[in-house]
């Protein structure tokens, strides 16, 4: 990128890019020292581009004021490393914050854009760690997002906490001693895969053991029913649409605790060949294969 004079010389495409994707100058620190080689305002400057958004939405003037502070979010950013996440993602999401606080800022207040927007920039980028921490959400309340983002630096050496440590951090961020012991115990936690990794072949994952063969799963129930169904009364409805020989057989065949009969027995019963009796058992399974289909 070609370093900006007194102007800023992003071109409008180069802008889209570097706001939405800080990647895309090929590596985040790329990214960075291009940000850092842009010009920063001053008081007067920012003034005037804030009132000429204000009062004319000049877009031109809003992103002036995005440009001159996209060194704030790379320096916001870098704060929250430590939760694992790609820097590139912190800045794209902090640069979502600081185009917030760019809407909203207002010159008459004499208070300078950087430090109306650092509020801005740090609540996008605590609202994208607590999404993508964790797939479980580790803080939802007002007290447990204090801890999430505060406990980390004050649990001396990462150790455990002792009953005094939680009543002093409690007190300092005045939230119950409760919220800090169950805090402590989410942040000690990790991730665990449910299913056993590919290349893992001696693991043995909780989906191993989590599964309970009693409960009453709802599609297990379903096909139970139907299963019970099919043995009494859908049983009992086939073997109607067949006539008095074929009923017979079929009885005979496959109803039967000792085994059934064989088709030389049936065919001695009725005086027919073997043969016979075996189209006339397949011609009854087909029949009643159709009276048991669902409508």
């Amino acid at each position: 990128m070609k370093q900006p004079s007194s102007s800023l010389a992003l071109s409008g495409n180069a802008l889209a890019l570097a706001i939405a994707n800080p990647g895309s100058l090929g590596t985040i620190e790329a990214y960075i020292s291009a940000v850092n080689r842009l010009p920063v305002l001053t008081a007067e400057r920012e003034t005037e581009l804030g009132r000429r958004l204000r009062d004319h939405d000049d877009l031109d003037a809003a992103r002036e004021l995005v440009l001159s502070h996209l060194r704030l979010v790379v320096s916001v950013a870098r704060q929250y490393l430590g939760y694992g996440l790609p820097h590139a993602d912190l800045i794209q999401e902090g640069n979502v914050g600081l185009m917030k606080a760019v809407k909203r800022f207002d010159p008459e207040r004499g208070v300078r854009l950087v430090s109306f927007a650092v509020h801005w920039i740090k609540a996008e980028i605590h609202e994208f760690i607590i999404r993508n921490w964790r797939m479980v959400k580790v803080a939802t309340t007002k007290a447990q997002r204090k801890l999430f983002f505060n406990l980390r630096s004050m649990r001396p050496d990462g150790q455990t906490l002792d009953p005094e440590q939680v009543d002093r951090i409690a007190e300092e961020l005045n939230v119950r001693r409760e919220d800090v012991s169950e805090m402590e115990v989410r942040l000690s936690g990790r991730d665990l895969s449910l299913e056993k990794q590919d290349d893992d072949e001696e693991g043995y994952a909780p989906i191993s053991y989590l599964s309970d063969e009693g409960r009453q799963e709802p599609t297990r129930v379903l096909d139970r029913r139907e299963h019970d169904e099919l043995q009494g009364a859908g049983l009992a409805h086939a073997l109607q649409a067949l006539d008095a020989r074929s009923r017979r057989i079929i009885e005979a065949r496959w109803l039967q605790d000792d085994g059934g009969t064989t088709l030389q027995e049936l065919a001695d019963e009725f005086g027919v060949s073997a043969e016979r009796i075996r189209q006339i058992e397949s011609a009854a399974l087909k029949k009643m294969r159709g009276a048991l289909a669902p409508a």
